[in-house]
């Protein structure tokens, strides 16, 4: 979700419940377009981070402390001189715009109270951080913007400091039902860019969300709706605007497969199917969790693309190697016709003039009549020795082939299965064991000389079923062979996708008869850590891990099994506890 007016306004209420009535402490500038305050207010000291970074523009408190330049820039030492020891008198949002406006008190050189503001304006590539005086005077800025940057507004010292109104957005706190009527649902547009494009402060995220819980469908045209749905969702807005006002706000993060997707101040109703929320007690540490979260996923997947484009490409190479291959099998079946006429010839050859093309026999295997092609330059046991020669290099090369086919079906199998596990991935330990099994088939070269082993310590997802057992998930091969194969005892219960690659799924059973409903919880997990996942449904085989076997010489992850049991799951782990072990 962007940073709209809605998070800033929770992010306000935030603010002044720990910062009303403090003093800022200590006062760096980290990074360029980056403040680190050090203040202490009500709930004791705190670090309050403001960032006017284009690409992610951002302020909360946070525990960490980040190293600053030897030399303070100058916009850091202005600050310095100006704000340190200030008290904040009043921190607010101008409607619901991006704008977070700290109106700070402080002692000049002469000791005489004077009054500053400190002005954050989160707007995407826009974003800055103004210090202005007490008549809203800029006396500078993290960001110098000049006539020839922006037509709009200069932001440099001596300019007055105004809030640009661009885009000509209505304020939702003076919105009347006949404005609502006449200038937002009036657009011939669809009904969330309406909201969004006419309202300040509202995304197109949120947009979205006052339509879901209107019982509309925020994609559709404007021109659709009848008196009582726009009725409804002028009514729809107002209550949400109530809750804003009221300081309702619950921080929650969206998730789908682990990885987050959206955040929020609000609960949200539009992400149901598929997707978990998990809540926060405070907007800071609701955006801090977010982006560090995505950070990881987006480091993981940057780190593990090397790794994909090799098993990619081992895996493309392989494929048109295993087409080619059935290709020659099918080909090496005329080997039986090559056979019969060698036999033929050896049978009727004996009267068979020198130069003959061909001759007609009866077939004595399946009793017809064919005819038997000559080399007219041969003799017959000539002609008769070099089909069995032709008839001995196909038995031959099929049963090369046959080998060769089956040595290239369990490759791709393999790279599958290593494909699964990239895609499970959630930290760099995870990685360490794909990239070691790569190593070990070939796939990476070896670099050994001078480099010592590395410290593995990437374990299996542990969850929690809703009868309290436990239920192991392999993130990769090396691990679901010590899950099965170490780790699990012969009354465990083994899961695993059937016909797919997918990770082995340990139930510990301690010896009981499980419930029907570990069985169903085991199959989802199963069939959502598998390639099988976008699947509605996923075939699971289930059997006790006595009955798993492990052929000499496999591949990790390779397993074989005689009886079996089998049920369909659907994969979705949502009622399941993840264990942090």
């Amino acid at each position: 979700m962007a940073f709209d007016g809605i998070t800033i306004a929770a992010m306000v209420k935030e603010l002044n419940d720990y910062l009303a009535g403090g003093r800022i402490n200590k006062i760096a500038q980290p990074e360029t377009d980056e403040l680190l305050l050090t203040c202490r207010g009500p709930k004791g000291n705190c670090r309050l981070l403001l960032s006017a970074s284009a690409s992610l523009p951002l302020i909360y408190f946070t525990q960490k402390n980040k190293p600053s330049p030897l030399t303070a820039p100058n916009f850091c030492m202005l600050l310095r001189k100006h704000l340190s020891s200030a008290r904040f008198l009043s921190i607010t949002q101008p409607s619901l715009e991006r704008v977070i406006r700290f109106e700070l008190e402080h002692l000049n050189e002469l000791g005489d109270l004077c009054r500053k503001y400190l002005i954050i304006e989160i707007m995407g590539k826009h974003s800055n951080i103004i210090f202005c005086d007490e008549d809203y005077k800029i006396l500078d800025s993290i960001k110098h913007v000049s006539s020839h940057m922006s037509s709009v507004r200069e932001v440099l010292p001596g300019r007055q400091y105004f809030i640009p109104q661009t885009q000509e957005k209505l304020n939702p706190w003076n919105l009347t039902e006949e404005t609502f009527h006449t200038q937002v649902l009036s657009k011939p547009t669809q009904i969330a860019r309406a909201l969004y494009t006419s309202l300040t402060g509202i995304s197109p995220v949120m947009a979205h969300e006052i339509c879901t819980r209107a019982s509309l469908d925020g994609d559709e045209p404007t021109e659709t709706l009848d008196e009582n749905s726009k009725l409804h969702l002028y009514g729809t807005l107002n209550r949400i605007l109530d809750q804003v006002k009221e300081g309702d706000f619950h921080p929650n993060i969206i998730f789908r497969d682990q990885i987050p997707v959206e955040y929020s101040v609000l609960p949200m109703s539009q992400y149901q199917t598929g997707h978990t929320t998990k809540g926060y007690p405070s907007v800071s540490s609701m955006l801090e969790q977010y982006y560090a979260q995505k950070n990881i996923v987006t480091r993981i997947r940057q780190k593990s693309s090397d790794l994909r484009r090799i098993v990619q490409t081992a895996l493309e190479r392989n494929s048109k190697k295993y087409s080619l291959q059935l290709k020659q099998l099918k080909d090496t079946g005329k080997k039986e016709k090559y056979k019969v006429y060698g036999e033929l010839i050896n049978t009727y050859g004996y009267g068979l003039e020198d130069g003959c093309k061909s001759f007609q026999a009866l077939n004595y295997y399946t009793n017809e009549e064919i005819a038997v092609p000559l080399d007219p330059s041969l003799s017959p046991q000539a002609n008769a020795k070099k089909y069995f020669e032709k008839y001995a290099k196909l038995k031959r090369t099929e049963d090369a082939l046959t080998t060769q086919i089956a040595e290239t079906k369990e490759e791709i199998q393999h790279l599958e299965s290593i494909s699964a596990s990239l895609d499970i991935a959630l930290n760099e330990s995870d990685l360490v064991q794909i990239k070691e099994e790569l190593t070990q088939y070939g796939y990476i070269k070896k670099h050994s000389i001078g480099k010592k082993k590395t410290s593995v310590k990437s374990k299996p997802f542990h969850y929690l079923s809703s009868d309290g057992y436990h239920i192991y998930v392999g993130k990769n091969n090396y691990q679901n062979d010590e899950l099965t194969f170490k780790f699990a005892t012969g009354n465990d219960w083994w899961f695993h996708a059937k016909g797919t690659a997918g990770s082995h799924v340990i139930v510990k059973s301690s010896d009981e008869e499980l419930p029907d409903r570990v069985f169903e919880e085991a199959g989802s997990l199963a069939a959502y850590y598998s390639k099988g996942r976008t699947a509605p449904k996923v075939e699971i085989d289930y059997i006790q891990k006595k009955h798993v076997k492990k052929p000499n010489g496999s591949k990790p992850g390779f397993v074989v099994y005689y009886t079996n049991y089998s049920l369909m799951a659907v994969p979705d782990i949502q009622t399941l506890t993840l264990i942090d072990d």
